[in-house]
């Protein structure tokens, strides 16, 4: 077997700090250092710190806050490590404030300090922290790669239709479904849905969703019998506490009739040339109950007209100060759309929210499907 050590050239470490350097100034001037400072340890207060104890910080003076948020931050770091790395962590500290060595050569009294211990095994702790990082996202980043094999890797192509389908997940794996599936010449599937949750476990309920629906869809004869039969299944082989909401919607070709089921998931939206129409709620999420019930809609798309289905995560962007992106911001963004193709009728609906939303964390998987009745 052939060794892959001399494949991958080991970073320079001068030139790896020159780019980091330009990076990191590149990043101050465009923010400033005080927005910098700001935003990280905000970043760290929504980790490590309850809602609970950022409430309590909110209410107190700077200098208070400043001394009650540092003893927070370290007591939370410390208790996150494992047993033995707090013990080393405890041991660097001793070593760096009282570690010491005396010793005596006749009348002559020598006293050796070991600082450098201290650093040397603070060193070794975040070594391992580190270590510990990377293993993860490396498995992380590989599960990654299996769920953007398991996606479509383009959008579906039907006589009669404009379809544009989008996902973005706000960790390494996420937990929202956008997937099509032909089931004759006639009929085209189309999804979208978003597991409760994120990261690994919704993204583990979300494959489960997505094979459920592909082994069921072309053998069920009416939608209602497709959501019944893929709840009783996300209900009997579930994660507890997880469901999912979802739309499924079946299209055909040279035709505006679109037949689609909703289980718990926001209405789609119907743009007309002069107004734009909430389709009826559906039934519960999937999941929760085996004994739901799902009925399905039809919905008549004209010429020119849209169809848009998206998650939770376009609404409820938020930015810095805590607002929701919300439906009049996402209404305003569709609005006025009427000549752009379904892609670049989402596009504008991303850029609205990443506008809004600016630097603030992101919170959860964002989709869209965008279909365009051609005329």
């Amino acid at each position: 077997m052939a060794s892959t050590g001399s494949s991958q050239q080991e970073p320079r470490l001068f030139h790896t700090l020159g780019k980091d350097v330009r990076e990191v100034w590149e990043d101050v001037g465009r923010v400033g250092v005080r927005q910098t400072v700001r935003r990280s340890f905000s970043d760290l207060e929504e980790f490590y710190l309850t809602t609970h104890r950022r409430d309590r910080l909110a209410g107190m003076g700077r200098v208070k806050r400043t001394l009650v948020l540092w003893a927070w931050l370290l007591k939370a770091l410390f208790l996150k490590l494992t047993p033995a790395r707090r013990l080393l962590l405890l041991l660097s500290f001793w070593l760096m404030v009282e570690g010491q060595f005396q010793f005596s050569a006749g009348r002559t009294q020598v006293t050796v300090s070991f600082p450098f211990l201290g650093i040397a095994v603070l060193l070794l702790i975040l070594m391992l922290e580190l270590r510990d990082k990377l293993l993860a996202r490396n498995e992380l980043e590989a599960g990654r790669a299996v769920q953007l094999a398991l996606m479509p890797s383009h959008a579906p192509s039907l006589a009669g239709w404009d379809i544009w389908l989008f996902t973005r997940s706000a960790n390494d794996v996420g937990g929202d479904l956008v997937d099509y599936l032909p089931l004759d010449p006639s009929r085209l599937a189309v999804m979208l849905g978003d597991v409760a949750g994120k990261a690994l476990p919704a993204a583990l309920l979300m494959a489960k969703l997505q094979a459920t629906i592909r082994a069921l869809a072309t053998d069920c004869p009416t939608l209602d019998e497709l959501g019944r039969r893929v709840n009783v299944i996300l209900n009997r082989d579930g994660l507890p506490n997880r469901f999912a909401t979802l739309v499924y919607l079946e299209l055909a070709p040279d035709s505006g009739a679109i037949r689609l089921v909703n289980a718990g998931h926001m209405p789609p939206l119907l743009l007309h040339p002069d107004r734009i129409e909430e389709l009826p709620r559906g039934s519960i999420a999937l999941g929760i109950t085996p004994d739901a019930d799902y009925t399905e809609q039809r919905a008549e798309v004209a010429p020119g007209e849209f169809l848009v289905v998206y998650s939770d995560g376009v609404t409820e962007a938020q930015n810095r100060a805590g607002d929701f992106f919300g439906d009049d911001r996402l209404r305003a963004a569709l609005g006025g759309q009427a000549t752009a193709t379904a892609e670049a009728l989402g596009r504008a609906v991303l850029a609205a929210a990443d506008t809004f939303t600016g630097d603030a964390p992101v919170f959860d998987d964002l989709s869209l499907v965008v279909l365009k009745r051609l005329a």
